[in-house]
């Protein structure tokens, strides 16, 4: 989990704000630094002051990935431990759950009950609106009742939300993407060091391509090694043989 530090004093527009989000470049930003910026701005964007975290679901398990400060973070967490709380919820359906005064709030009673004693009043989590990639919510935590409930603050952040939604699912496909480029770059890397022993094999012993790699796989069943390190072996020691 990322702290992300708290931003200048007094609120960003929200069109800035949204601008340096879409100028985030992902090719150069890794995805724990999309989710700070994230948290950041949305922190900046509001009149009030308010603390932010992001919730990621894997399976039924919720994580907060990012957050302002140690109270968003806990709030969060109690959420997890219990199960079920507005951000879980959020990130379920991807509707905007809000929590007008958590003195008074009574679908959550022990969550509310311990945020109230945590100082934190009111609450708003906005689902990120794109599911299939990115399930998750924004969560904004703020120390007076009903400071998150008024019509204009939940566009903005439902606003904010759609472009942290996408900054996130182009993160995560540039990660996919990238992991899958690796793993042909392995794989390709595998299959040409394995190609050269199979040469090296039929020089040697006069045998067909299946069983130069017959012989291959017997060595590394074996010798309990991968077919890959066996032929890589076999690779170096004959550069390192000198010719007669």
């Amino acid at each position: 989990m990322t702290h992300a530090p708290t931003g200048p004093t007094g609120p960003t527009d929200p069109r800035d704000a949204f601008a340096e989000l879409a100028r985030i470049k992902l090719g150069e930003t890794n995805l724990d630094e999309v989710l700070r910026r994230v948290a950041e701005l949305a922190r900046r964007v509001l009149p009030t002051e308010v603390e932010v975290s992001v919730t990621l679901l894997r399976g039924d398990a919720g994580h907060t990935a990012v957050f302002t400060d140690d109270l968003a973070r806990e709030l969060d967490e109690r959420q997890y431990t219990q199960g079920r709380g507005p951000c879980l919820d959020a990130s379920r359906s991807g509707d905007v759950v809000s929590v007008p005064d958590l003195a008074i709030e009574d679908r959550w009673p022990d969550w509310a009950a311990g945020g109230v004693r945590a100082g934190v009043r009111s609450s708003a989590s906005i689902g990120l609106p794109i599911q299939d990639a990115v399930v998750g919510a924004l969560n904004v935590y703020a120390r007076t009742p009903h400071a998150l409930d008024d019509h204009d603050t939940i566009g903005v952040l439902q606003t904010f939300a759609a472009y942290a939604a996408v900054a996130l699912a182009n993160a995560h496909l540039y990660d996919s993407t990238a992991t899958l480029a690796r793993q042909m770059q392995d794989a390709m890397a595998t299959r040409a060091v394995i190609e050269q022993a199979k040469g090296i094999l039929m020089a040697e012993r006069r045998c067909t391509p299946d069983r130069a790699f017959a012989i291959l796989a017997r060595v590394s069943q074996d010798s309990n090694r991968k077919v890959r390190d066996v032929a890589q072996a076999l690779v170096d020691r004959a550069a390192r043989t000198p010719r007669a």
